[in-house]
């Protein structure tokens, strides 16, 4: 791996086999009793082998692609913002890709009804949100220096705000089946996933993540300044273009399957920079697979913490993420 150093190689492959090992062990655990040993020993009646591949395993799959997706566009949005508190979801990206989804749900589902195109009308419309926040993010925020910190934390702020009253006037407006879908998509689940559902979304996150990784060393002499970069040959506007469309696309489509869930391009785009280092090369593939890791430890507890009930993911991130929040805030004041 070119741009990386053995330490970090170390810390990758460590977080590859951390997550095997987190895998197999949410594959095991649940309301219903069943294992991965069973599915490997085929040691399972026909309803457990159902609860395993219909359910179980699409959960934990889809937990795994979402928290690799937030946390990679978190570091990719930091790259480009040159800013440590970009989050997808503290800056808006989410709450714009969260309104365009629920703007579907509730409006555009009622002119489509029985559309093929309709499962993936959602995502696209996530998508849009989350490009168009990400957009007007960046030109609003540049020219603004080491104050750029705060004038995005005030954009964000408003961002959010702004798509919690059209989520809100679209809550209102919805009728009973739409509120009660929404009221849980918004605080963050993947209880409604299926090979089906999640077999595209995947895909479309992998051809993101291998576009955008491709634009890592650029990301790391992008932290010079852009005239710097632009002096060592760098084409800012592709690159600008690709990290937007590619953060947009991931964030959209995890956001609609997923919903509201919080903190992760934050928290663990840190944590990986704290472990290995700050170069792009190594970041992003370590935040991918440190941010599947924490989604799916999230999810798990989500899922067992007050069985056959569950709480939102959204909640559980939100409780290590907040705390986490507050202290990079005061470690940046004091640098």
């Amino acid at each position: 791996m070119k741009y990386v150093n053995s330490y970090q190689i170390f810390i990758v492959y460590s977080s590859i086999l951390i997550l095997l090992v987190v895998l197999g062990l949410a594959l095991s655990f649940g309301s219903y009793k069943v294992t991965f040993i069973d599915y490997l020993y085929s040691d399972m009646s026909k309803v457990q082998e159902s609860v395993f591949t219909k359910i179980r395993f699409p959960r934990v799959l889809l937990s795994a692609f979402v928290g690799a997706s937030l946390a990679t566009s978190g570091a990719c949005l930091q790259g480009l913002f040159r800013n440590p508190l970009a989050d997808p979801g503290l800056i808006g990206v989410s709450a714009g890709a969260a309104l365009g989804a629920t703007s579907f749900i509730v409006l555009g589902s009622n002119f489509m009804q029985g559309s093929v195109t309709n499962p993936y009308l959602l995502p696209l419309s996530s998508i849009c949100g989350s490009a168009f926040v990400i957009s007007a993010l960046f030109f609003i925020t540049r020219g603004f220096g080491k104050e750029g910190i705060t004038y995005l934390l005030l954009a964000g702020i408003a961002v959010n705000a702004f798509a919690g009253v059209g989520i809100g006037i679209l809550t209102y407006i919805s009728d009973d089946s739409e509120l009660r879908g929404l009221t849980f998509w918004t605080m963050g689940s993947f209880g409604g996933a299926t090979i089906s559902m999640i077999g595209p979304a995947i895909l479309f996150i992998i051809f993101s993540f291998i576009w955008i990784i491709k634009e890592a060393r650029k990301l790391d002499i992008l932290q010079l300044g852009e005239s710097e970069a632009y002096r060592l040959g760098i084409d800012i506007k592709k690159l600008r273009f690709s990290v937007i469309v590619s953060s947009a696309i991931i964030v959209g489509i995890s956001v609609s399957l997923s919903g509201m869930i919080g903190f992760v391009g934050l928290v663990v785009p840190h944590l990986a920079r704290i472990l290995g280092g700050v170069n792009h090369s190594f970041l992003l593939p370590s935040s991918a697979l440190m941010g599947a890791i924490l989604m799916v430890l999230a999810d798990l507890f989500a899922r067992t913490m007050i069985k056959p009930a569950e709480l939102p993911v959204g909640l559980i991130t939100s409780a290590i993420g907040s705390p986490f929040f507050l202290w990079l805030i005061f470690r940046i004041r004091k640098s």
